[in-house]
């Protein structure tokens, strides 16, 4: 339990040096070091015994050492981790009210549905370091690489239409994905764009060209998602960016082929993402402090029973 144990405050050990150097040079004035009402102590048969002795150096010491600050690093480190970091980039904008996107419930909106899949692909991609981006008339990110899943699917089901603006901005979103990516030190990066519309030009300040060459500059593989009819969103951009990046671009008029997609995409080859090490301090100076509280307590305990006598 105790090896591997060093002092966080080593210098102050040298107050024992002080200590032992009062006790042989000033003894007269060292008991007033500890306890205000120190004539008490210089009774003979207070003085003479051992047992107190003992306990006040016990005492001493064990303060000391807890002032030293007795600390032992426990290394630990996150398990191995085999799969993509994965950015996932979802379209809030106001075109994804539209419902009837799902065969078996015409209520649910686009949004509805794609957070839905979105949250059963994440599940399923327990090994995966992902991130969230959205984005409608600008993007942001929503959740910072995590493995942590449940926490993931908690801020997915949180999102809400409209919540980055109304419109689109379909390259700056991308150029957010490589944001968020372009720090890792994983070779496979993957960044999941999902959209169901067209670039608002006036809002989108990032030009396809420039998005584009990001992605490419930090290795990260594209699959692009677009959801509706044919002509509701701009399939030759998103082929583009796929082709560009070396990933696939899909189309899905419905829940079921949206499934389907991600399905595909879960399909993806793994490879291993570097495990982190940290380290844990553990801290025991509790135990030299009891000791010397414990040792002082019995000290005056029986320094006033032995001066009543």
């Amino acid at each position: 339990m105790f090896s591997g144990i060093y002092f966080e405050y080593p210098l102050f050990g040298f107050l024992l040096v002080v200590f032992f150097a009062c006790e042989v040079y000033c003894k007269i004035k060292l008991p007033s070091l500890y306890f205000p009402h120190a004539k008490q102590f210089l009774q003979q048969s207070v003085s003479s015994s051992k047992l107190l002795l003992l306990l006040k150096w016990i005492g001493i010491v064990m303060m000391v050492l807890a002032l030293m600050s007795p600390v032992k690093d426990t290394p630990y480190e996150l398990e191995p981790k085999h799969g993509y970091e994965l950015a996932l980039i979802l379209d809030s904008s106001q075109s994804m009210e539209e419902q009837g996107f799902d065969e078996t419930n015409a209520r649910l909106n686009k949004f509805d549905v794609v957070k839905s899949i979105v949250g059963d692909f994440i599940t399923q991609r327990k090994n995966d370091n992902i991130g969230l981006v959205v984005f409608g008339a600008y993007s942001f990110i929503a959740s910072p690489l995590t493995y942590d899943e449940n926490i993931l699917n908690k801020i997915v089901l949180q999102l809400q239409i409209g919540m980055a603006g109304n419109y689109t901005a379909l390259y700056t979103s991308l150029a957010q994905g490589v944001n968020l990516l372009k720090m890792t030190e994983s070779k496979s990066k993957v960044a999941i764009l999902l959209t169901d519309g067209f670039s608002t030009p006036q809002i989108d300040k990032v030009p396809l060209d420039v998005a584009l060459e990001l992605a490419k500059k930090e290795g990260i593989k594209v699959y692009t998602i677009g959801i509706g009819r044919s002509g509701e969103y701009n399939e030759e951009v998103l082929v583009q960016i796929a082709k560009e990046t070396g990933g696939v671009a899909f189309g899905a008029s419905s829940a079921s082929e949206l499934k389907m997609v991600y399905n595909k995409i879960d399909e993806l080859e793994k490879s291993e993402i570097k495990n982190e090490t940290y380290t844990y301090l553990n801290y025991y100076y509790i135990y030299p402090l009891f000791i010397a509280l414990l040792s002082l307590m019995l000290y005056v305990f029986l320094r006033n029973k032995r001066g009543h006598s």
